[in-house]
């Protein structure tokens, strides 16, 4: 059963510019919308619930977000998730969820950037947020990319998370999918893995990045793209 998935992150209160006429609706519609976090500046909660209002009604059969370092309302409020489930959208916070026998697992967290939300010291703590990911997980969502894997800032730095690759070496999920560097746009093949960042958003907060579209195979777990 192929199941188009598309993929966006970074968004930072700018996401209605993809179903815009300004850019013919660019988002279109599938199978499953996932947003890998930032999609507010500071998470106040107007943002929050404009964001929801907006997500909720896209043209897909499945929504699935992880929240990002600007996602701040996410982080002191634990009850938040109860607002999400009557939106007909699903939150993923260091959990899972099956769609079309698809095996999604979804976590915030990144190494300490800025006193931002879900952020951790590199080392122990972050590699125990990594050690809950599931051995059979298919698609795996961080907001923060891993070590060597689209993670490159302007300076020419990799900033991503190593105990996140290592960990994703030993699941071997067909995909990661992250976004936060907004600059490391892309999709890179590894050793079997598609990564993908997803930051619609370049540097200047401005909108540059298409969406990434996936057909992926439910049955074979073979990945396609249209």
């Amino acid at each position: 059963m192929i199941k188009k998935i598309t993929f966006i992150s970074d968004t930072h209160g700018r996401h209605e510019h993809l179903t815009s006429n300004a850019y013919n609706n660019i988002l279109g519609s599938g199978d499953i919308l996932v947003h890998c976090g930032d999609f507010t500046n500071k998470g106040k909660s107007y943002e929050i619930n404009n964001f929801l209002n907006w997500f909720s009604n896209t043209d897909f059969d499945h929504k699935i977000f992880i929240a990002g370092n600007h996602d701040i309302g996410f982080e002191i409020n634990k009850n938040i998730l109860d607002k999400f489930k009557q939106k007909g959208v699903i939150y993923l916070f260091d959990n899972e969820v099956i769609i079309d026998g698809i095996k999604f697992y979804g976590s915030p967290w990144q190494p300490e950037f800025c006193n931002w939300a879900f952020n951790l010291p590199r080392g122990e703590k972050l590699a125990e947020k990594w050690s809950k990911i599931p051995n059979d997980t298919d698609i795996l969502l961080t907001h923060g990319p891993a070590h060597g894997m689209l993670d490159w800032t302007l300076s020419g730095q990799l900033v991503g998370c190593e105990d996140l690759f290592y960990r994703i070496m030993e699941v071997r999920p067909k995909i990661h999918a992250c976004g936060h560097i907004h600059c490391s746009y892309g999709q890179k093949h590894f050793d079997g893995i598609e990564f993908l960042n997803a930051s619609v958003l370049n540097e200047r907060y401005e909108y540059e990045n298409e969406p990434i579209v996936v057909l992926f195979d439910s049955d074979t777990k073979q990945i396609d793209y249209p």
